[in-house]
């Protein structure tokens, strides 16, 4: 599948079949995440993939994904086959950066304008949503609503912040989301040439 077409196929699903994803398929699409942009090659990223039944349940939890079914959506987190929960570490940024190579000239660390953490971990993600599809999978992304519970359910150490909830699997019939109806802004407002 042509880059183009990926980018322009993908979109979040909101319900998946009943079939389960080999796990070398899972395998292939975590291992091209580590090839995301990382600041400092510190690859501050990680994902947990998760297939058991209860622990799904427990993280759709998280989710709300009561809520998404009052919402006339299928309970498409606990139902997905896979999930991937992406995390990153804003430690292992910080420690990267006291290292000799890129300490400032004085010693200390730079100041960070933008968590980049959060951008490689990003990145990873959409390369993710992507790699699935290339595969011939669908994926949703959705967030935890409670972050110290998923941590507690998956046993992540406080320093490592899972950043959301990765779905996937093979595309059942869904009901897209109404926020589609708002279209795409318009390229005045998106596309900025030379200043704002």
């Amino acid at each position: 599948m042509e880059l183009k077409d990926a980018i322009l196929k993908r979109r979040m699903a909101r319900n998946f079949a009943d079939k389960p994803v080999d796990p070398q398929t899972i395998e292939r699409i975590v291992e091209l995440t580590r090839h995301a942009p990382s600041a400092g090659f510190t690859q501050g990223q990680s994902f947990i993939v998760v297939t058991t039944p209860e622990l799904k349940r427990a993280i759709a939890d998280t989710c709300q994904e009561a809520e998404y079914v009052k919402g006339g959506f299928d309970p498409f987190i606990s139902k997905a086959p896979v999930l991937l929960i992406p995390c990153t570490s804003e430690l292992a940024y910080h420690r990267r950066y006291q290292e000799a190579d890129k300490v400032n000239d004085d010693g200390t660390e730079i100041v960070w304008p933008v968590p980049y953490w959060f951008m490689d971990i990003g990145c990873s993600v959409m390369i993710a949503l992507l790699a699935a599809l290339d595969e011939g999978l669908v994926t949703a992304f959705v967030g935890s609503k409670d972050l110290d519970t998923l941590r507690a359910i998956l046993n992540i150490p406080n320093e490592i912040t899972p950043v959301g909830v990765i779905a996937v699997g093979y595309r059942a019939a869904d009901v897209p989301s109404q926020s589609l109806k708002r279209g795409r802004k318009a390229d005045a407002e998106y596309i900025h040439f030379e200043s704002w």
